[in-house]
């Protein structure tokens, strides 16, 4: 919520989203501790956070390692699904390719339903193991692909489950070293993606020339390989389990108010993030654009995401990451309909809406999982952002295949995709406002 100076009284508020209480704070609380367990207030009694320190950065480092194999994979999908529509699927239309790669994002959100509360209660080092196994077969199986079938079961199911496994583990990581910096640390371990992002493209656009598609993905699954296992030696969590922390979910969560509004939130701004995400490259070859314009529209898309990592974090952590997530958003409905809709077709309106959604989305990705720590107690946050995400991971799984069924209702026109896209984000722009009003009422200049 709202940071108050340090001796102020603030309204703590409980599970229902109605102020009982004063508690006098000092600057240390851990916002809205609301548990499933507790139906009053929760106080969490913290010790102090190491915001730093050769651990802590250790820490990070070993995140981001793992997020540039598991986001980076996921900022690469324009490039998959350009390359196999026009090369092994090319018999299918775009929905139906589209179906693999949503798919693959439904697993690597929907699975940390149980990933998120075994993180809470067991750590991570299992869970990064066993994503860094998944990762590698499921790359190699990737690989020597050829029909419809192979591609669904070796990306869109097992690399979302081991993406699933070293995303959630990753990111909840970080809050058990920082709060204070936590938005700039989460931006720092993020920024891995995006910056896997500029590189992977460019390395399989020219594996493929070269070598071809087996070992051009042999190779990317080698790499990942490298920096996943290293992850494993250095990412670890640091505060005891909740008293009471269950391996298994708990919908109870949803009785705080501003956590649903928050996951209705996430819930439209993913369905609408990942349709550029995976349609940009198609939406240039539609537009006339050659096909190497195409796959280096994804590296720029990309390159805007590293600065939207980490930037926006760092603000964050001043005005609020509810407030910065929604700065973030605004600007992306106006780079839809603003310069996406009326002049995408041309080199510099698409050129400039790569950059900018590139950015703003790389600042959704890495402030969500701050927003949603504000919610909860630092021992709880697996099992509130995995929540959050496991409903998050049904829109992931609807909304690239209905793009693809817009464009081709469109007879190949991407007008109703990017309306949609602009839609959606408009829905979510208003439910993070409301998740807002709900913890600190009609206050629009509040720190949240």
């Amino acid at each position: 919520m709202f940071s108050p100076k340090k001796g102020s009284t603030i309204k703590a508020l409980p599970l229902d989203g109605e102020a009982d209480s004063d508690t006098t704070s000092q600057g240390h609380g851990e916002g809205r501790g609301d548990s499933p367990e507790n139906s009053g207030v929760v106080v969490e009694v913290e010790d102090d956070y190491p915001e730093g320190g050769i651990r802590a950065w250790l820490v990070v480092f070993g995140c981001w390692l793992a997020l540039f194999a598991s986001l980076g994979l996921m900022n690469t999908l324009a490039m998959f699904h350009i390359y196999l529509s026009t090369n092994q699927l090319v018999k299918y239309d775009g929905g139906t390719i589209g179906c693999i790669f949503s798919l693959y994002t439904f697993f690597s959100f929907f699975l940390g339903i149980y990933i998120g509360p075994l993180f809470d209660k067991y750590g991570p080092r299992w869970l990064v193991f066993a994503g860094t196994l998944c990762l590698a077969v499921s790359l190699v199986l990737l690989s020597i692909s050829y029909e419809y079938w192979h591609f669904l079961l070796a990306f869109g199911i097992l690399s979302g489950l081991a993406s699933s496994l070293l995303f959630t583990p990753s990111v909840a990581a970080v809050g058990h070293f920082f709060k204070r910096r936590r938005g700039f640390a989460t931006g720092i371990a993020t920024s891995a993606g995006s910056l896997a992002g500029v590189i992977f493209p460019h390395m399989l656009q020219s594996l493929f020339g070269r070598v071809g598609w087996a070992w051009a993905i042999r190779i990317l699954a080698l790499i990942c390989l490298v920096v996943t296992v290293v992850a494993n030696f250095l990412i670890r969590a640091r505060l005891p389990p909740a008293q009471g922390a269950s391996p298994h979910p708990d919908a109870r969560i949803f009785t705080n108010k501003a956590f649903a509004w928050t996951t209705l939130a996430v819930f439209l701004l993913e369905f609408a993030l990942f349709i550029p995400l995976t349609y940009i490259s198609s939406y240039a070859l539609s537009k006339g654009f050659s096909q190497k314009f195409s796959f280096d529209i994804l590296t720029i898309l990309n390159s805007g995401s590293v600065l939207g990592r980490v930037l926006p974090g760092y603000y964050a952590d001043k005005i609020g990451p509810f407030n910065a997530n929604m700065i973030s958003v605004a600007v992306t409905i106006v780079a839809c309909f603003g310069v996406w809709l009326p002049i995408g077709g041309t080199v510099p309106g698409i050129i400039v809406f790569a950059v900018v959604f590139g950015f703003t989305s790389g600042s959704n990705i890495s402030l969500v999982p701050v927003a949603i720590g504000r919610l909860c107690k630092t021992q709880e946050y697996g099992r509130y952002y995995a929540t959050c995400y496991t409903l998050v991971s049904v829109a992931v799984l609807i909304g690239i295949p209905i793009a693809g069924r817009i464009v081709a209702a469109n007879n190949g026109d991407y007008w109703g995709l990017i309306v949609t896209t602009g839609v959606f984000y408009v829905g979510s722009l208003a439910a993070f406002a409301m998740a807002k009003v709900s913890v600190v009422g009609w206050q629009p200049w509040a720190i949240f």
